[in-house]
């Protein structure tokens, strides 16, 4: 049996609002298969011949990520099918690696997000509007110590923090 696959990708990316989305599904499978009822088998047992012929019809499944399927045999026509929605994340569901294991047991890092650090790599982790921390506290006002209105200011000498302890 012979298949063929072919597949779709689409990616876009707006960089004003740093969004991204990529997909990727197979679009098409061609599968040449026996054909149900259609064979031919001729013997001959005088000469010791024998002959066998199968008929072969090529299937076709087209599917969507609108969840559309479409099934059928090359040149008859498709049955269109609506698959139910399902609920699935993005991403595959992180899950730890064994802290213990060899590099070859690891899983490999899921392509999205092998992406995704690929991308923030390349930006190198820098905000385009980045500003240090000390131009940042200049524009602040002079931090204040809190104090109750109206109370004289005093430094805490060995009799006021006696006080403080007695209660």
């Amino acid at each position: 049996m012979a298949t063929t696959e072919l597949s779709c990708q689409v990616s876009e990316e707006d960089r004003e609002r740093r969004e991204a989305f990529w997909a990727e599904w197979k679009d098409l499978t061609l599968s040449t298969r026996p054909e149900e009822g259609c064979s031919l088998h001729e013997e001959d047992s005088q000469r010791h011949e024998t002959y066998h012929r199968q008929g072969q019809c090529q299937a076709l499944v087209q599917r969507s990520p609108w969840l559309v399927m479409r099934i059928g045999i090359l040149g008859r026509g498709l049955q269109e099918y609506l698959l139910p929605y399902q609920r699935v994340l993005p991403l595959p569901i992180f899950t730890p690696t064994k802290m213990g294991a060899a590099k070859e047991e690891r899983e490999d890092t899921p392509i999205q997000l092998r992406e995704l650090l690929a991308l923030e790599t390349a930006l190198g982790g820098q905000c385009m509007e980045r500003q240090d921390v000390a131009e940042i506290t200049k524009q602040l006002p002079p931090v204040v110590p809190v104090s109750k209105p109206g109370a004289p200011r005093r430094s805490l000498s060995r009799s006021m923090s006696q006080e403080a302890q007695r209660g």
